[in-house]
């Protein structure tokens, strides 16, 4: 899959090992969360159970992203700045899950994997961006 100039093409570059790993590790650690969502909302409202499902992410996604994925030791200085890539995403989910629950009426229990598929992209670009950062 290349391009007629000889250059590997957009979706030849997403289908890379290290992308397909990153998906990996993002579906393991999207079942967690999603399941530990899925609990807190017997306790909780939607937002609460989505916040407290999203902070313990970032941590199994740091981990899984600097060991499995892009295959670096992990850090303190980049472990403190990993969850800038998902401040971002979180600002982005969570305006997302209020427009689709309160809006446009979806379910509360699909709606965080509706929003997880849409920012994929995002969160590989930025995570990479910081974790492969010497």
């Amino acid at each position: 899959m290349r391009a007629e100039s000889g250059r590997p093409t957009l979706l030849t570059k997403l289908l890379n090992k290290e992308f397909l790993k990153f998906v990996i590790s993002g579906g393991i650690n999207t079942l967690a969360t999603y399941l530990m969502y899925l609990l807190l909302l017997l306790f909780f409202n939607y937002s609460l159970s989505y916040t407290v499902s999203y902070v313990s992410g970032i941590f199994l996604s740091y981990y899984l992203n600097t060991v499995f994925v892009f295959k670096e030791k992990v850090s303190l200085k980049k472990f403190l700045k990993f969850p800038i890539v998902y401040l971002i995403q979180y600002l982005v989910n969570i305006l997302m899950l209020y427009v689709l629950v309160e809006h446009v009426h979806l379910s509360t229990g699909i709606v965080p994997l509706i929003v997880i598929v849409i920012t994929i992209p995002i969160t590989y670009t930025l995570s990479k961006l910081i974790i492969k950062t010497k």
